[in-house]
C-alpha cells in the first residue's frame, strides 16, 4: 500500500485504445491520442477502462498499454490504471504491474461476472486496498456489473486507508447528491461523474470533476465547462453544455446503443486522424453509412479539433 496519493480533480478522460487488429496495439496512435488530450488542457488521464475496452483485450496487451502509456506521459498528468477484472490475482498484478511503472493509481469496480451481496462488495474492495500497491479509486458502474456500491457501503469505504476517490456512472443524482452529503467534509476524497451529460450538474452540486469519454476528442470543451462550473458561471455552463449535449447526440446516437456511444466516439477519432477506428472483438466498427454520418456530423458540430501529428 501506498503512503503517498495524488490530489485528483477536473476532467480526466477514460483513453480510448488505439488498435490496428485483433490484440495490436498502434503505438503510433496512442502516443498521438495522448498527446492531444494533455493538450486539451486535462487534470489526468484513465487507461484501460471502459471507454479503452479493457475486458476485451488481452493481458499482454493491457500491460502494453499501460507501459506505453506511463512512458509516453512521463509525468505530465497522473496517470490511472483501470484494473476491473473477474480475477481478483489479475487485478493485484495488473495493480504491480502498473506501480511498477510509475502510474499513480488504480480505479477498480466490481468483478462483472459474480452477483456480490454488499457484505461480499466492501470486504473485496477493502482487502484489495489493503493488498495493492497503488491507491484506488472506486467505480461505480452498474449497467456492466452485476451491483451497484451502495450508499451504506460506500459510506464505510471511504474511510478504508488507500481508497483515494470514487467514480459514480450510475447515472442517478439522488445517489450522487447522497455520496457529496456523505464526503462535503472531506477535501481529501473526491468525486467523479462518468456520464458526460451530468458533469456540470454535478460539479454545480460539490462533485470534483468528470470521467468524459468525450474528452478523448474535444478535451478542452469538457476542461472550460469544468471551469465554468467550479467559478459558478451557470451561463457558460449552459452554453457548454447545449455542445455537450450536442455531441452526445449526433456522435454517440448514431451506431446503436449500448454500444454506439464507444463505436461513435472511435469512430470520430478516426476521422480527424487521431486513431483508426478498429474495435476490440467482439464489437465492430460502424457500418460505412453510418461511418459516413459521423463525418456529416462532425463538420456540423464544427468542434474546435487540433490534431498534431
Amino acid at each position: 500500500m501506498t503512503d503517498a496519493a495524488p490530489l485528483l480533480q477536473g476532467i480526466i478522460p477514460p483513453m480510448i485504445t488505439p488498435l490496428t487488429g485483433r490484440d495490436q496495439l498502434d503505438h503510433a496512435a496512442l502516443d498521438r491520442v495522448i498527446d492531444h488530450i494533455i493538450g486539451g488542457g486535462v487534470h489526468a488521464l484513465f487507461v484501460l477502462g471502459s471507454t479503452g475496452e479493457a475486458p476485451s483485450l488481452s493481458t499482454d496487451v493491457q500491460r502494453e498499454v499501460v507501459e506505453r502509456s506511463a512512458k509516453h506521459v512521463n509525468g505530465r498528468v497522473p496517470l490511472l490504471v483501470g484494473v476491473t477484472d473477474t480475477s481478483y490475482s489479475r487485478s493485484l498484478e495488473l495493480a504491480q504491474f502498473s506501480a511498477d511503472y510509475g502510474v499513480d493509481a488504480v480505479v477498480l469496480a466490481p468483478p462483472y461476472y459474480t452477483p456480490f451481496h454488499q457484505d461480499d462488495l466492501t470486504r473485496y474492495f477493502a482487502e484489495f486496498a489493503a493488498e495493492c500497491p497503488l491507491p484506488v479509486v472506486l467505480y461505480n458502474i452498474p449497467s456492466h456489473c452485476k451491483v451497484s456500491i451502495s450508499l451504506d457501503s460506500a459510506r464505510e469505504l471511504m474511510d478504508v486507508p488507500n481508497i483515494i476517490g470514487f467514480k459514480d456512472s450510475s447515472g442517478d443524482m439522488l445517489y450522487y447528491g447522497q455520496l457529496i452529503k456523505m464526503t462535503e467534509e472531506r477535501d481529501d476524497f473526491p468525486l467523479f461523474m462518468g456520464p458526460e451529460q451530468l458533469l456540470a450538474e454535478s460539479v454545480l452540486m460539490g462533485g470534483n470533476g468528470g470521467v468524459c469519454g468525450g474528452a478523448n476528442l474535444v478535451p478542452s470543451l469538457y476542461v472550460e465547462m469544468y471551469d465554468a462550473a467550479v467559478a459558478g458561471d451557470v451561463r457558460l455552463v449552459h452554453r457548454l453544455q447545449q455542445r455537450i449535449l450536442r455531441i452526445a447526440e449526433k456522435l454517440y446516437g448514431v451506431g446503436d446503443p449500448p454500444s454506439g456511444y464507444l463505436k461513435g466516439i472511435k469512430c470520430a477519432m478516426s476521422h480527424v486522424g487521431l486513431c483508426s477506428d478498429h474495435m476490440a472483438e467482439p464489437l465492430h466498427r460502424l457500418t460505412d453509412d453510418k461511418r459516413q454520418t459521423i463525418e456529416r456530423n462532425l463538420r456540423e458540430l464544427e468542434l474546435p479539433i487540433e490534431v498534431t501529428s
